[in-house]
């Protein structure tokens, strides 16, 4: 299975940005997708999650109300839409998936597959 991440780049604070991340096989509902970022000489952090078959959606404080996660089963994919984005927004973000459910979904020994990661600098 490959999770393959588009999106990204340079960004002015306040803009928006949507990244995404497809999966190669079987359908994107089957997953539990999660999306994490690290900041240069940081742990990777854990973002926001989507529950395998629709369910339920996790936010870290600091970025609720501005990001959203969604899935979107045409492209079989899960998006992650920034908005009102922030200078302490920058890190690379990599989006990671499990088959089916899970325990800690904010954990990152969790997940199965990961994406290459794709950076998001803000600055201005």
């Amino acid at each position: 299975v490959e999770l393959v991440q588009s999106g990204g780049g340079s960004l002015d604070p306040g803009s928006s940005v949507t990244l995404s991340c497809a999966v190669s096989e079987g359908s994107i509902a089957s997953y539990t997708v999660a999306w994490f970022r690290q900041a240069p000489g940081k742990e990777r952090e854990f973002v926001c999650s989507t529950r395998w078959g629709g369910g339920s959606t996790r936010y870290i404080d600091s970025v609720k109300e501005r990001f959203t996660i969604a899935r979107d089963n045409f492209k079989n994919a899960v998006d992650l839409e920034m908005v009102a984005l922030k200078s302490k927004d920058t890190a690379v973000y990599y989006c990671a998936a499990t088959v089916g459910t899970l325990g800690d979904d904010t954990a990152v020994d969790q997940y199965d597959y990961w994406g290459q990661g794709t950076q998001v600098t803000v600055s201005s």
